[in-house]
C-alpha cells in the first residue's frame, strides 16, 4: 500500500511540475494566444457573384469555416447557437436581399458586438485575373488608413475586422508565411477594401557608377557579414476587391441595443423607386403635353389633320350648287 502510495505521489508532483512550468513559460513570455475561429455562411436567394465572393474570402482564412446556407432571414440570432455548436467566436454572414442587395454581418460571438454592412462593387478574383498571388492559407498584414482611428465606430469596425481577417499565429490551416497585404481605407463614408501580393524583386546593375558603387557596399557587406542581395518590394493587386457601406452597430450578438446608426445611408430599395418615380414622372409630362396638343388642335379646328371650316351661305359650294 506503501509502494502504491509513494507511485500516486511522485506521478502528482510531476504533473504538478509540469504545470508549474508552463505556467512560468507562458507568464514569462508573456504572449497571450489569439484563438479565433470565423463561421462563414449565406442566407438564401445569393447570385453567382455573391457566392464567388464567399468562397474567395473563405479560401483567404485558414481560421474559417464555411457552413451551408442559413435558411432564416429574420431569426439571425440562431446563428450565435450554430457559432457556437462549431466552435467558433467570429461569424461573418451574407445576406441577400431581392437577388440583388447584399448586407454582410461581422459578429463577435457571444457576447458582440454585431455590425452590418451593405455591400457594393464585388469583384471577384475570376473576373479580375490580376496578376498577383499568394500562398494558400498564408498570414496577411492589415494596413488600416489612418482615420480608422478619428471615430469611435470606426475603431469598433477595426476591431472586428483584426478578429475577423488577422489570421492567428498557429492556426490548423494556416501556413508560417507573410506574403499579402489586405488594406482596409475610409473615403465617403465607405470602406474600400483591398487584397496585394508582396512581391520582392531582385535590383538590376545599372550603368558603371552603379556597378562600382554596389561592389563597394557588397564589399562592405561581407566584411561586415550582412546580405549583399537587395530587393525591391512592390505591391500587385489579387483580388478580391469590394465596398462596405455601415448601416448599423449593435450592442450584442445579432441582437440588443443599437450603439451606432449611419444616417447618411441610402436603401437601395429606394434608389431605386426614386428612379421608378423619375421615370414615372417623364411618362406623365409626355401625356399631358400630347392632352394640351390635342385640346390646342381642337379649338383651332384642326382635329384629324384637316381644317374644318364652318359652312356658311356664301360659301362657293353652296351658292354654285
Amino acid at each position: 500500500m506503501a509502494a502504491v502510495y509513494k507511485s500516486l505521489a511522485k506521478t502528482s508532483s510531476k504533473a504538478d511540475k509540469m504545470d508549474i512550468d508552463e505556467d512560468s513559460k507562458s507568464s514569462g513570455n508573456g504572449v497571450r494566444k489569439n484563438k479565433q475561429r470565423v463561421l462563414i455562411l449565406s442566407s438564401r436567394g445569393v447570385t453567382h457573384r455573391h457566392r464567388h465572393l464567399l468562397n474567395d474570402l473563405a479560401a483567404m482564412l485558414p481560421h474559417g469555416r464555411k457552413d451551408v446556407k442559413f435558411d432564416s432571414k429574420s431569426n439571425l440570432y440562431q446563428l450565435n447557437e450554430l457559432a457556437e455548436l462549431y466552435n467558433c467566436n467570429n461569424v461573418m454572414f451574407f445576406e441577400a436581399r431581392k437577388g440583388k442587395d447584399l448586407y454582410m454581418w461581422f459578429s463577435k460571438v457571444p457576447n458582440g458586438p454585431t455590425i452590418k454592412f451593405h455591400a457594393q462593387n464585388l469583384h471577384t478574383m475570376e473576373e479580375l485575373h490580376f496578376q498577383g498571388n499568394c500562398l494558400k492559407g498564408s498570414r496577411p498584414i492589415l494596413s488600416f488608413d489612418a482615420t480608422f482611428e478619428t471615430e469611435p465606430h470606426l475603431q469598433v469596425i477595426k476591431e472586428v475586422f483584426t478578429h475577423m481577417f488577422g489570421v492567428p499565429e498557429g492556426t490548423r490551416k494556416s501556413k508560417p508565411f507573410v506574403d499579402h497585404v489586405m488594406g482596409f481605407s475610409v473615403a465617403d463614408g465607405k470602406i474600400w477594401i483591398r487584397n496585394y501580393e508582396i512581391r520582392e524583386v531582385a535590383k538590376t546593375k545599372g550603368d558603371d557608377g552603379d556597378e562600382e558603387e554596389e561592389g563597394a557596399t557588397s564589399k562592405k557587406s561581407k566584411k561586415g557579414g550582412l546580405d549583399s542581395k537587395e530587393t525591391d518590394i512592390s505591391l500587385i493587386e489579387i483580388g478580391p476587391r469590394f465596398v462596405l457601406t455601415p448601416i448599423i452597430i449593435q450592442e450584442g450578438a445579432f441582437g440588443g441595443p443599437i450603439i451606432y446608426e449611419n444616417k447618411r445611408f441610402i436603401s437601395p430599395n429606394h434608389v431605386r423607386a426614386e428612379l421608378r418615380k423619375s421615370k414615372a414622372s417623364r411618362h406623365v409630362a409626355r401625356q399631358e403635353q400630347t392632352r394640351d396638343n390635342l385640346a390646342r388642335k381642337r379649338k383651332l379646328g384642326l382635329e384629324n389633320g384637316e381644317a374644318f371650316k364652318d359652312k356658311s351661305g356664301l360659301d362657293t359650294r353652296e351658292l354654285f350648287a
